[in-house]
């Protein structure tokens, strides 16, 4: 099985033997930022440094004119990745005979909610998601696509992988962040997703909704999950607890929201490159699920993309309505965390990777290559030599 390491810039810029540590694990690509949110991260063999502060989502790069004069447009990148961080990184990968692809976060920046706020998703209280940009806003959706294409298509990439190519929500991982002593469930998560922006409101009266009482429901229905009650998991949650005809109109809202924004920006990818280039999406089965891994249709999803990326660590459950569907040559992506200080278990990556193959994989993902431990490595070298 093919398998990519994810990796940052500042992994490998420099330090003169990044490029040939990661190729010597046995993976055949690189996965290498080029659009990335704000993050805090640990660089344990890096000669000059050892943590590394991205104070907010940047291009990886240096932008082009085709953001001159726009009100939404990337922000560059602090001393953490200075210039082209990503072009410089991306050669020495390749110098080292890996094949470079593209990894880029689109729905999920922090500083464009923080100095756009209209921007930002706004649950049923009113409390805006600054870090979540509701993909729904016209101005937004136009933003996300350009950026799409323009981070994906850097010089000498063979391919991009999309995250966040779909709907924020409540959840996620924040500084010193105190949201989890209620247990929300599938179910609370998605009420606490909806977004009741103006955008929104007007796309639920399309649906047949009145957007005021619609909030209220969806507050009434939270009530008892602050008062201690466990939220119902899955889509029937969902349904009990807003009733079967609000459910389905929203989903249907955000749905169409979705999709169209992950063919637009596929598209726009397509329309910048070669004709060989790949296109993946981030993806999990189940389209009204939020996140970095965007809630997708997976018979639509495989008609637009070449494939898919999907998350494994906790189970490989998700690849299955993936692998039920057609590929016809698709990537379907196996994605496992190898860092065992943030949950991951490379020691187990060769039973892992069978138990995947066994369930539709064709290829593997390994997060993160600059993370991880020597001792993580060397468990990732030896799973790899076997498969």
């Amino acid at each position: 099985m093919k398998a990519s390491a994810f990796v940052y810039p500042w992994d490998v810029n420099g330090d003169p033997e990044a490029g040939e540590r990661i190729a010597g694990l046995g993976v055949r690509q690189a996965t290498l930022a080029s659009a990335y949110h704000s993050t805090r991260a640990l660089t344990p063999r890096h000669p000059r440094h050892r943590v590394v502060t991205a104070e907010h989502a940047a291009v990886l790069y240096p932008p082009d004119s085709r953001w001159r004069g726009r009100e939404l447009r990337p922000y560059a990148a602090g001393d953490w990745a200075p210039g082209d961080a990503y072009g410089e990184a991306a050669a020495s990968l390749a110098d080292a005979g890996l094949e470079v692809h593209t990894w880029v976060v689109l729905a999920h920046n922090s500083r464009l909610g923080a100095e756009h706020p209209d921007t930002s998703v706004v649950n049923a209280y009113g409390d805006r998601y600054p870090w979540a940009p509701c993909i729904a806003q016209p101005a937004t959706r136009a933003y996300l696509v350009d950026l799409a294409a323009e981070a994906a298509v850097r010089p000498g990439a063979h391919g991009t992988e999309l995250e966040s190519l779909g709907w924020y929500g409540l959840a996620h991982l924040h500084a010193h962040d105190k949201t989890g002593g209620i247990p929300l469930g599938d179910a609370g998560q998605y009420l606490m997703s909806l977004c009741f922006c103006p955008t929104c409101r007007e796309g639920y009266g399309e649906q047949g909704l009145d957007a005021e009482e619609l909030a209220a429901v969806v507050r009434a229905a939270l009530e008892p999950a602050w008062q201690g009650a466990p939220s119902d998991g899955g889509w029937a949650g969902v349904a009990k607890l807003l009733g079967e005809a609000n459910a389905t109109a929203t989903r249907a809202w955000r749905d169409d929201r979705a999709r169209t924004l992950q063919e637009a920006a596929v598209a726009a990818v397509r329309a910048a490159a070669a004709a060989d280039f790949q296109v993946l999406l981030h993806a999990d089965p189940e389209s009204y699920h939020c996140g970095a891994n965007a809630g997708v249709d997976p018979a639509h999803i495989l008609s637009v993309a070449d494939g898919v990326v999907v998350p494994c660590t906790g189970g490989a459950g998700l690849l299955t309505p993936f692998a039920e569907q057609s590929l016809d040559g698709g990537v379907l992506a196996a994605n496992f965390t190898v860092v065992s200080g943030m949950g991951g278990h490379p020691g187990a990556l060769a039973a892992d990777a069978a138990r995947a193959r066994g369930l539709g994989a064709t290829e593997l993902r390994l997060y993160h290559a600059g993370l991880a431990s020597d001792g993580d490595l060397a468990e990732v070298r030896s799973a790899l030599a076997g498969l």
